[in-house]
């Protein structure tokens, strides 16, 4: 007979920002349910308020969280490259992520939507400013191209979000590959 085997506190914690991540993505702060994230988890409710306090809480964990990967995905991409290059590199490994995950989209426009709660706004301000940090450093280049380089990624988050690569229209294949090229 196997006997299970006890999961420490920081990997159950793990367990939860996935599972909460998925339901957060898929129906928002005020749609998800505590109990959803549990099962979803393997765990009781009661353990997921033990170890992130309210819901709300652990959504801005999953924020956190969330930005803290891009910026990770972000750094590996840029890896020995300055300048253009840099955003080059990291411009391909947002889009690949964009396309290899429909959750990571819709979680970041979650928290997005979310802003209206000042907390909230403060971890998303925090995590898209470390993500700007990042690229005005490892780029070296002017703010204007900074902002560029972001305004195309929103530009890319809508396109991925209404699935206009694959959408019939002539417009939509000109700003997608406007985007692209851009």
């Amino acid at each position: 007979m196997a006997v299970p085997v006890r999961k420490t506190k920081e990997v159950r914690r793990e367990e939860i920002l996935d599972a909460a991540f998925a339901e957060f993505a898929e129906k928002g702060l005020h749609g998800a349910s505590t109990d959803d994230i549990a099962r979803r988890a393997g765990i009781s409710q009661p353990y997921v308020f033990r170890l992130f306090g309210t819901k709300r809480e652990l959504f801005m964990a999953v924020c956190a969280r969330c930005f803290r990967q891009t910026l990770e995905i972000f750094q590996r991409a840029a890896e020995g490259e300055r300048g253009e290059a840099a955003l080059e590199a990291i411009g391909k490994a947002y889009e690949g992520l964009l396309r290899a995950d429909s959750l990571y989209l819709r979680s970041q426009m979650q928290a997005y939507a979310a802003c209206g709660d000042p907390e909230i706004r403060a971890v998303v301000r925090d995590g898209y400013g470390d993500l700007v940090a990042y690229v005005e450093r490892v780029s070296g280049l002017d703010w204007t191209r900074i902002a560029a380089f972001f305004a195309k990624g929103m530009l890319m988050n809508v396109l991925a979000s209404t699935h206009l690569d694959d959408a019939p229209e002539a417009w939509a294949a000109r700003l997608l590959e406007g985007a692209r090229k851009g």
